[in-house]
């Protein structure tokens, strides 16, 4: 696969505030293990292979679990996650197929259940967010690195 275009170099400008959105949520108080859980299962979704990339280095560098990360797209099927991360991952799974699931009220009373309404904010820019930079990366056709061992033949 070969990139269309690598939206930093033609668009920094526009780039710019999804960049300051991003460390802003870093640092929203969400813990960052969620924060990779998020990004991780909205990639998944949307099937962005440099995102999932991304993510799930960022997460087992954060102390996540291959296991979790193995799991994660059957989460509802496993005891690994914690309700709070339960109802992240339902919320996460609402909002990335809004159109299909046009956020049922059940989703969004769990989340109320687990977070704050400022974190409830939060955690939606970070969906909002995880999917505008996967619509970047499979529009443009972004390449996640490749180690030479892992490269097919």
């Amino acid at each position: 696969m070969k990139a269309r275009l690598i939206p930093y170099d033609v668009a920094p400008g526009a780039l710019k505030p999804m960049i300051e959105l991003e460390k802003t949520l870093k640092n929203s108080g969400l813990e960052h293990g969620l924060i990779e859980l998020v990004k991780t299962r909205a990639s998944q979704i949307n099937g962005c292979a440099y995102c999932i990339h991304m993510h799930t280095k960022d997460a087992r560098s954060a102390g996540e679990t291959e296991e979790r990360l193995y799991l994660l797209n059957a989460w509802r099927e496993s005891p690994l996650y914690s309700e709070r991360e339960r109802a992240a991952l339902a919320w996460t799974e609402a909002l990335t197929l809004v159109a299909e699931t046009h956020a049922p009220d059940e989703d969004y009373e769990e989340l109320s259940r687990h977070f704050t309404p400022a974190e409830q904010v939060n955690l939606t820019l970070l969906i909002g967010a995880i999917n505008a930079w996967n619509r970047l990366a499979i529009g443009f056709r972004s390449v996640h690195p490749v180690e030479a061992k892992s490269a097919a033949a």
